[in-house]
């Protein structure tokens, strides 16, 4: 039997908690025999109200042994105090995998646990995460990444992809489709799949790093190698590209690279302008790296994009 145990804290997101729990559960469904045991834990046990107020039933963490060891994501605030943060680091002392949903990565790396590790949270966090624990490498592009034990997974619903990949890793791919299908959820979205995180809106703390986002935006149709950002925001190669990653959680070139998605995805919504033009306009260098491009952040090729916008208008003009 594989313990699996789930670790709240008052403010804790009730679907990061509902979301990979039902994937667990599931199993049992379907093999009529349970091949994982959950439990739900906290740092004192009891009732822990959830973000919106609806409590869980815990079980005490000091007394618990599990297998994996599922983080949910919350409020940041409450999930950071000294005793929930001490709990995690003893019950991960004895944990051979450990993972996080969404804002959870904040208590593993406040644990020490995402030091030296590839990691993701929600895409909206990522530069503050990466900012507050510079000792990790924040990839705010995945749905989940695993760096050897410590899995961690972006935003809310990623919570399930998540479950489904270490599922998966436990019982292989057949047992993971059937619980995808009883769960109406994709078999698994890959984890290298891009969240949807719209750049374009981004709001970084220091003037800098926003001229040199505002310089590319205006410039996408012309070459944006980090030495025309760098010079732009009047910084040395390695400043910029340090700060930059700390306020974005982003690389500078894949920046870019969801920039011209970003406005690329806005031409295709606009009208029936050739895909070949849409590349060249928004600064690809030929169609087919914009497509690839599209399938990372999107998981569908342009054309397939602008078919379903086109439908979603038809069906709200009828």
């Amino acid at each position: 039997m594989h313990n699996v145990g789930f670790f709240v804290y008052p403010g804790y997101q009730i679907l990061d908690l509902a979301g990979p729990f039902a994937a667990f559960e599931t199993v049992t469904k379907i093999v009529g025999r349970p091949l994982y045991r959950l439990e739900v834990l906290s740092g004192g046990g009891g009732a822990v109200p959830s973000s919106g107020g609806v409590p869980v039933t815990t079980m005490t963490a000091g007394d618990a042994s599990v297998d994996t060891l599922v983080i949910s994501g919350g409020d940041i605030a409450p999930m950071l105090n000294s005793s929930e943060v001490q709990a995690v680091q003893q019950l991960a002392r004895r944990t051979p995998r450990i993972t996080s949903v969404c804002t959870g990565a904040f208590l593993l790396a406040e644990a020490g646990l995402l030091d030296g590790k590839r990691a993701t949270t929600h895409w909206r966090m990522a530069h503050q995460l990466q900012r507050s624990y510079p000792t990790v490498e924040v990839d705010a592009d995945k749905i989940f990444i695993a760096d050897r034990n410590v899995w961690t997974s972006a935003g809310v619903t990623a919570g399930i992809d998540l479950a489904l990949a270490l599922i998966e890793a436990d019982h292989g791919v057949e047992l993971t489709r059937k619980v995808a299908r009883e769960l109406v959820v994709y078999h698994r979205r890959a984890g290298g799949q891009s969240q949807y995180s719209p750049i374009s809106q981004m709001d970084p703390e220091s003037d800098r790093i926003r001229i040199a986002l505002a310089f590319a935006r205006d410039r996408l149709h012309e070459p944006l190698p980090i030495e025309r950002l760098a010079d732009a925001a009047h910084l040395s190669l390695r400043q910029f590209g340090r700060a930059f990653r700390q306020e974005t959680g982003e690389t500078p070139a894949r920046a870019v690279e969801r920039l011209r998605v970003e406005a690329a995805r806005a031409r295709l919504q606009d009208g029936s302008e050739p895909i070949e033009m849409i590349a060249q306009a928004v600064g690809f260098t030929d169609p087919e790296r914009m497509r690839r491009a599209f399938i990372k952040l999107y998981g569908m090729p342009p054309q397939a994009i602008r078919r379903v916008d086109r439908q979603a208008r038809e069906a709200n003009a009828t």
